[in-house]
């Protein structure tokens, strides 16, 4: 059994995970109705990646025998009026996430739980993914976003992005 504070934080983990997933599902709708299906797509996808995030969460507690409580998920309470305030929330997002994960490292550390620092060490390395995807958004949309053309070529990009399942073991 996981320490009692690494065991709670896992579990809020899963919930906030399960935020992210709707808080993207808000973004993939925000880029549908204007039209922008491949900037729907990449937030579709990003809300795949968030559900799964918090089932390998789930499923990790379960192995080690934790208890899970799943509480209730908020809505999204963004407004976004302009695209890039879509973009904007979501590397926000991200940097809460990352502080998130490292937050329950640092529990673990604390208590030297080896085995839940090496679970981690994945989500480590994914945030790290996710703040540079973001951040490389942003950039583009600065770049490109205000010349038609050249928004519907990010958008055409954007809507290449496939989904590929994380390929943790978890024991």
């Amino acid at each position: 059994m996981l320490n009692k504070k690494v065991s709670d934080l896992l579990n809020e983990q899963i919930n906030k995970e399960l935020y992210s997933a709707y808080l993207y599902l808000d973004m993939n709708n925000y880029f549908d109705k204007r039209g922008l299906n491949g900037f729907a797509n990449w937030y579709m996808i990003q809300a795949q990646e968030e559900r799964d995030h918090a089932m390998l969460i789930y499923k990790y507690m379960q192995n080690n025998d934790c208890p899970i409580k799943l509480n209730a998920i908020a809505m999204p309470d963004k407004v976004f009026k302009k695209d890039m305030d879509v973009l904007k929330a979501g590397l926000e997002h991200e940097e809460y996430v990352t502080a998130s994960i490292h937050a329950i490292y640092d529990a673990a550390y604390k208590v030297k739980d080896f085995r839940t620092m090496q679970f981690l060490d994945w989500f480590v390395k994914e945030q790290g993914e996710e703040e540079t995807n973001a951040r490389d958004m942003i950039t583009k949309m600065e770049l490109f976003g205000t010349d038609a053309k050249s928004l519907y070529m990010l958008n055409q990009e954007l809507a290449a992005r496939t989904y590929n399942a994380p390929s943790l073991v978890l024991d």
